[in-house]
C-alpha cells in the first residue's frame, strides 16, 4: 500500500509513503512524523496507523497557491476535517470534485485514487484525517436513509464517491475527540484501544450530523460571514472572555449581536459563550489527566470560586466527576 504526492516541476522531490496491508496489525500503533521545509512550503504532518485505521494530521504553510498531483493504490474511506485553509481535490477518472473549507468535514471513498489537489495560501492549511479500510467502516454505516444506502452500494462496487453532497460544520464535540486523539500519551495495546474507541466516537458524530434529520445544520452561509465567525473562534481561543461582552465580539467581527449569535451557532453548533465554556472544560480535562494539578487547583485556575460549581459543570460536560477523569 502506498500513496504519492508530487508536482510536475519537482518530480525528483516527490513524497511517497508506504504502509503495510490494512495499515498494519493489532499489536502496536505505528507512528511517523514528517516536518521541515518541503518543495511546496514548510510544516509538519504526523501519522498513526494500525490494523484497519490510519490517522494523519498537520499544518502546512505554502509559498504560493499550488496544484499537487496525488495518487494511491488502495481502497479507503476517508473522514476529512479542515480546520483552516482552503483546498480542493479532483479525481482524474470520474472528475469527482471535493472542496474543503475552514471548519468543515465530510466522508469520502477512494479506490486507487489518481488526481490532483489545489491548495490556496490565504492561511495555513490545518487538516485532520482518518482513513479506514472499507470493511471496518461498513460495520458502522446505518441503512436507515437513502444517502447511506447509496454510499454503501458505491463502496461495494468500488466507485469513488462522497457521502454528503455538501460539507458539514465541525462541532465542538468533534474537536474534543480530535484533541484527545492528538494528545494521547498511552502506549502499546492501551493506545491502540483508546484510538479505536475515539475514531468510532468521531465517526458516529459525523454520521449523526449527516443523517437526513439534521440537514438544517448545513444551511449555506455567506463565505465572508463564515470567515468572520472563524476569526471570532480564534479570538475566543486566544483571549480571556470573562470581561468581554457579545457587543465587543460583534464589533470585532464587524457585525451586529444578532448576526453574531445566529451565525456562530450555525457554524459551530453552540453559542459563543457555550463554546468558550467547552474550551475551559477541555483545558480542565487535559490538566487533570496530566495528574500534576488537583481538582481544587484546576477550578481556581479556570476562575471558579467554588470547586463544587466546577465539579458540576465538568460532570454536565463529560458525564463523570473530575476525580474520575482517567476513566473517560
Amino acid at each position: 500500500m502506498k500513496n504519492r504526492l508530487s508536482h510536475r516541476d519537482y518530480q525528483d522531490m516527490a513524497i511517497e509513503n508506504h504502509y503495510p496491508n490494512d495499515f498494519g496489525g493489532l499489536e502496536e500503533v505505528n507512528e511517523r512524523l514528517q516536518c521541515g521545509k518541503f518543495f511546496f512550503g514548510q510544516g509538519e504532518y504526523k501519522e498513526l496507523f494500525f490494523k484497519g485505521i490510519h490517522i494523519g494530521y498537520g499544518t502546512l504553510s505554502l509559498k504560493k497557491p499550488m496544484r499537487m498531483e496525488m495518487e494511491c493504490d488502495y481502497q479507503s474511506v476517508g473522514m476529512f476535517f479542515t480546520f483552516s485553509g482552503k483546498m480542493s481535490t479532483t479525481e482524474s477518472q470520474t472528475n469527482l470534485y471535493i472542496e474543503s473549507m475552514p471548519n468543515q468535514h465530510n466522508i469520502y471513498f477512494v479506490n486507487c485514487f489518481q488526481g490532483h489537489t489545489y491548495w490556496e495560501t490565504n492561511k495555513n492549511v490545518q487538516i485532520f484525517e482518518i482513513n479506514l479500510i472499507p470493511e471496518l467502516f461498513l460495520k458502522y454505516l446505518p441503512n436507515h436513509n437513502k444517502r447511506f444506502r447509496a454510499f454503501r452500494k458505491n463502496i461495494e462496487k468500488g466507485e469513488i464517491c462522497v457521502l454528503s453532497p455538501h460539507n458539514h460544520w465541525i462541532t465542538p464535540a468533534m474537536q474534543w475527540i480530535i484533541r484527545d486523539i492528538i494528545s494521547c500519551q498511552r502506549k502499546g495495546f492501551f493506545k491502540r484501544v483508546f484510538l479505536e474507541n475515539k475514531v468510532t466516537e468521531l465517526l458516529i458524530l459525523q454520521l449523526e450530523q449527516m443523517s437526513e434529520s439534521t440537514q438544517a445544520m448545513c444551511a449555506n452561509l455567506n463565505s465572508r460571514l463564515v470567515e468572520k465567525m472563524m476569526d471570532v473562534k480564534e479570538y475566543i481561543e486566544t483571549h480571556e472572555l470573562g470581561s468581554c461582552s457579545l457587543s465587543d465580539l460583534a464589533k470585532f467581527a464587524e457585525t451586529n449581536e444578532y448576526t453574531l449569535k445566529k451565525a456562530f451557532k450555525q457554524v459551530f453548533g453552540t453559542t459563543v459563550f457555550g463554546y468558550w465554556n467547552q474550551l475551559k472544560m477541555a483545558e480542565a480535562k487535559t490538566l487533570l489527566m496530566n495528574g500534576a494539578v488537583s481538582v481544587t487547583e484546576v477550578a481556581k485556575r479556570l476562575g471558579y470560586k467554588n470547586p463544587q460549581h466546577f465539579t458540576t459543570a465538568f460532570k454536565r460536560t463529560f458525564g463523570s466527576a473530575p476525580s474520575k477523569v482517567n476513566q473517560l
